[in-house]
C-alpha cells in the first residue's frame, strides 16, 4: 500500500554528494512517501523524491509554496497550515523546520502520494484542479477508508476505473487533518525502526490528533441517520 521509507536512524541525513535530482539513487533509502498507489518491486531505482532542506536548528518552521503544476492546485494555504499546527502540542513541532506545498510533476503522477516527510521537512502535494482523481488499478482499501472518513466519494464510472471525488472543504480537511498530521507523526516518532511499526504509529497519530481532535464523524457528518438496534424480549 505504501512506498518504502528509509530507516529512522537516517531520517535527517542529507543525500550523498552529487546524487541530486539528475543522478540516480535508491528511492527506498530516501523517501517517506505517504501513500503510493503503484506497487514497486523490492529494489527500485528512483531519483530523490524531493528537494532536500538542510536542518538548521531554527526555532520556528518556514512554509514554502511552489507552483502546483499544470492541471493541479493547492487546497490549503500557509495561513491554514499555521493555524492547524498551532492547535497541536508545540513539543510535536520541535524538529519541524519546513512545510512545503510542492509541485506535482509527471514523475510524481506515476507514483502518486499526498504527502511526504523527509528529514526536517513535510511536503504536501496538490490535488487535481477539478478535485476529481482517477485510478486505473484498484486503490488500496486503507486509502478508500481514509478518504471516505474525510468526505471523499468513490465511483466506478467504467470497468477498470475508480474515481475519487472531493469537495473543496473535504480536500482541505483531508490534507490538514490527515495528511499533514500523519507526516508530523513520522517526525515525532523517534523510537520505532521497523517500517510497519512506524506506519502504525503515524496512522494512530493522525487519527488521534487529526480526525478525533477535530470532531471525528460527528463533525463531518452531523446529519447522518443513526440506526438503532432493537433487541427482542
Amino acid at each position: 500500500m505504501y512506498s518504502p521509507r528509509r530507516n529512522r536512524a537516517n531520517s535527517h541525513r542529507r543525500p550523498p554528494k552529487g546524487q541530486n535530482a539528475l543522478g540516480r539513487v535508491r528511492f527506498r533509502e530516501y523517501s517517506k512517501a505517504r501513500r503510493a498507489i503503484v506497487q514497486r518491486n523490492s529494489d527500485p531505482i528512483f531519483d530523490p523524491p524531493e528537494e532536500w532542506h538542510e536542518p538548521t536548528g531554527r526555532p520556528d518552521y518556514e512554509i514554502i509554496v511552489r507552483k502546483p503544476g499544470a492541471g493541479c492546485r493547492h487546497v490549503v494555504t500557509p495561513r491554514q497550515i499555521r493555524m492547524r499546527l498551532s492547535q497541536l502540542p508545540q513539543e510535536f513541532l520541535k524538529d519541524l523546520e519546513i512545510v512545503q506545498l510542492s509541485r506535482m510533476t509527471r514523475k510524481k503522477l506515476c507514483f502518486p502520494c499526498y504527502g511526504l516527510q523527509w528529514g526536517c521537512a513535510i511536503y504536501l502535494y496538490p490535488f487535481e484542479e477539478t478535485l476529481d482523481e482517477y485510478f486505473y488499478s484498484p486503490p488500496p482499501q486503507g486509502l478508500v477508508t481514509e478518504t471516505k472518513m474525510f468526505g471523499g466519494r468513490w465511483e466506478r464510472p467504467e470497468h477498470g476505473v475508480w474515481r475519487l471525488i472531493w469537495t473543496e472543504s473535504a480536500a482541505r480537511d483531508f490534507q490538514l487533518n490527515n495528511v499533514l498530521i500523519h507526516e508530523l507523526g513520522h517526525m515525532v516518532d523517534t523510537w520505532n525502526t521497523n517500517y510497519m511499526d512506524q506506519e502504525r504509529f503515524a496512522e494512530w497519530f493522525a487519527i488521534e490528533y487529526g480526525y478525533r481532535a477535530t470532531g471525528g464523524i460527528d463533525q463531518r457528518r452531523p446529519k447522518r441517520k443513526i440506526r438503532r438496534r432493537h433487541h427482542g424480549t
